[in-house]
């Protein structure tokens, strides 16, 4: 058919003018409908995208993995994916499995023993020949014994000494009864002990035991502690008295924390009543107790004293991630929130690293639910591929308990060598993947945003290859805030800001202690005793987690 521009219209009858003006028309309607078409099928997909996943997290494992039987499909998969031939190419050598000895675990040796003998008659150790019977060996076994804990209260008893001839009048430099000065601690003229603290504590913050099941604990073996006494919204709290007596180390904690190569952050909500805040006119307004307030993690220090510290906040504003890392030169390791590229805006001292568990997050989001699942495995593919990478040289380059400075040095450099000669090609075919698919997929879909992610955040993915300090991804740093998520589940929300912080505090003495292989309650106890004492900058240096028990 000739375009109409091209055909004088005029010279033509009137009904096939007419009719050509009508296909014409038609043409560009039908254009436009199947545009609308493919927006409508675009927008379909997303919300079905959408839904699936939802369904997915709400009933679906959690875990990112993809099953390895490929038999079974996924949840909610979008169509039915053919079979896959393996080639000579892609079979690979897989180590031979040792099967773990079966039967129950010893009990820990290290674990205290009481032995019991159980004999036989006095009258059965004579043989029949009427001699002796002669012992030839034994027969074991354990069991393991639980005893409630044992609770006492210790009677301080201080005697006092005045004169009867002169009542002191002799000597009126000396007071005139006298009495040795009560032992310092770190909770004055109250009932907790540093033993009774640390179980509080502990019991809160690493078992996530909120203070009113601690209360009714405490009754079941006939002890009244009421949780007003151990809660942080008292006149007279031990969690708040606590926090507010340890500030001095809360603060050497975070000159370690900014004395290492590399920092870590990651942030989290959390519900704070009681909360107030600055209007436009500079008068002080209540807060909502709806309204949500973060939890600020960051995770750094020398590798051989790591320190995790928690800080409460109540927004996500850049200001507070900025006013952490005051100070702070080295690597900073976060996941994609623009937040951290507006704190580190004009910070040269600062070199931000991304986040590969993100990527590789979005992309088995996409695996679960989307029409091109497998499309998303590939890009998954080389993630697992870093991954492995990663696993062997830490394995082959692991730094011994006797190697000296230079030798520890000397691994460091060939690791961090390695990995940049065998991850970078892997880095670089990922990337052109991510280039080709960005050209083929919506950028609405669940692949797309997780193509968009990675490409945007590509030159951070790829530094981690500067540093061996540093790892493909943010995981220790999320680690550290899931006992935190954990506890919310129980506690809820604080009925303070005060508590808030006190909390984050708590939080930070025992993720600090975990991390350096130290039993939070020990250290705790030992804290609590050592710090009514401490008045200088060495003596609190001295109850760090890693110094505490070396004197």
């Amino acid at each position: 058919m000739h375009n109409a521009a091209t055909i004088n219209i005029e010279a033509l009858q009137p009904e096939v003018a007419n009719y050509i003006i009508q296909l014409e028309t038609d043409s560009l309607r039908l254009k436009e409908v199947e545009a609308q078409y493919k927006t409508l099928q675009l927008e379909h997909e997303v919300l079905q995208e959408k839904y699936d996943l939802l369904m997915y997290k709400r009933f679906a494992r959690s875990a990112e993995e993809l099953l390895a039987d490929e038999k079974q499909q996924p949840l909610f998969a979008a169509e039915e994916t053919p079979a896959q031939t393996i080639t000579a190419d892609e079979v690979a050598e897989v180590q031979s499995f040792k099967r773990k000895k079966a039967g129950r675990k010893a009990i820990d040796p290290k674990i205290p023993r009481r032995e019991k003998t159980i004999d036989i008659p006095e009258a059965e150790k004579k043989c029949g020949c009427g001699a002796d019977l002669t012992r030839i060996g034994e027969e074991t076994s354990e069991k393991l014994h639980i005893e409630p804990p044992v609770i006492y209260a210790e009677k301080t008893i201080r005697p006092k000494y005045a004169c009867r001839c002169c009542e002191g009048t002799a000597d009126e430099s000396a007071p005139a009864v006298r009495v040795a000065p009560p032992e310092p601690s770190i909770i004055p003229k109250g009932i907790a002990s540093a033993s009774l603290l640390s179980t509080v504590i502990v019991q809160k913050f690493e078992d996530h035991l909120p203070f009113y099941r601690q209360e009714k604990q405490f009754e079941r073996i006939l002890v009244t502690i009421s949780r007003q006494d151990m809660a942080s919204e008292t006149s007279f709290p031990w969690q708040q008295h606590v926090y507010e007596r340890l500030k001095p180390l809360f603060i050497l904690l975070i000159c370690v924390l900014k004395s290492g190569p590399v920092l870590q952050m990651d942030e989290t909500v959390v519900q704070v009543m009681g909360e107030t805040v600055i209007t436009d006119d500079g008068e002080e307004e209540k807060r909502a107790d709806t309204a949500e307030s973060r939890m600020w993690l960051a995770r750094g220090g020398p590798p051989d004293t790591p320190v995790t510290l928690y800080q409460y906040r109540q927004t996500r504003s850049a200001d507070h991630a900025k006013a952490i890392l005051e100070g702070y030169s080295g690597y900073l390791q976060t996941d994609g929130y623009i937040g951290y590229d507006s704190a580190l805006k004009g910070n040269g001292a600062i070199i931000h690293v991304g986040c590969f568990a993100h990527v590789r997050r979005h992309l088995f989001e996409a695996a679960k639910v989307s029409a091109r699942a497998e499309t998303a495995k590939t890009g998954i593919a080389f993630i697992k591929k870093l991954y492995a990478i990663e696993a062997e040289l830490r394995k082959e380059c692991a730094e011994g308990a006797n190697d000296d400075a230079m030798k520890k040095a000397e691994k460091r450099a060939r690791f961090n060598d390695e990995r940049k000669e065998q991850a970078a090609p892997v880095l670089g075919e990922f990337r052109e993947w991510l280039m080709k698919q960005q050209t083929e997929v919506p950028p609405s879909t669940l692949l797309g945003i997780a193509v968009g992610y990675a490409l945007g955040q590509w030159d951070k993915l790829v530094r981690y290859l500067e540093s061996p300090y540093l790892t493909p991804d943010n995981n220790a740093a999320e680690n550290a805030i899931r006992p935190f998520v954990i506890g919310r589940k129980n506690w809820l929300f604080s009925k303070s800001p005060a508590g808030a912080d006190s909390s984050c505090g708590m939080y930070t003495l025992i993720q600090t202690a975990k991390q350096n292989g130290v039993i939070p309650f020990h250290y705790l106890k030992a804290l609590f005793e050592k710090a009514p004492y401490a008045s200088s900058p060495d003596d609190w240096k001295k109850l760090l987690p890693w110094n505490i028990f070396k004197s």
